[in-house]
């Protein structure tokens, strides 16, 4: 029962920091959230929004190279994930890489997140 207690605190404590992390995004604090849910995506690896919310906080502070690998990371945990296509194209094309941006956003656009 003890470890059944452990358990729920620690996953109560990882929902918490999500809510913080997701809190300072909606305010526009992208460099404070990007290091809150940078932590959560270390506790959860497999969970895809942590990972999808922090890619954003990247990309809205311009450390484009780290929104990139985390995108890449959702769409490989899952391919069908279009707001992630679309906003790696979006990453791509703020570094000047239209060829590369161009095979997202249309996959974005056939899974209709545009």
């Amino acid at each position: 029962m003890r470890r059944t207690a452990k358990r729920l605190h620690h996953i109560v404590r990882i929902l918490e920091e999500y809510e913080r992390g997701r809190l300072f995004f909606d305010y526009g604090d992208y460099i404070t959230a990007a290091g809150i849910l940078a932590d959560v995506v270390a506790e959860v690896p497999e969970d895809v929004a942590p990972r999808l919310l922090l890619a954003r906080a990247y990309y809205h502070s311009a450390q484009l190279h780290r929104a990139e690998e985390q995108l890449r990371l959702v769409i490989d945990r899952d391919p069908a994930e279009h707001y992630a296509h679309l906003m790696l194209g979006r990453t791509l094309q703020r570094q000047s890489r239209h060829d590369e941006a161009r095979r997202h956003l249309r996959l974005a656009e056939a899974m209709g997140a545009c």
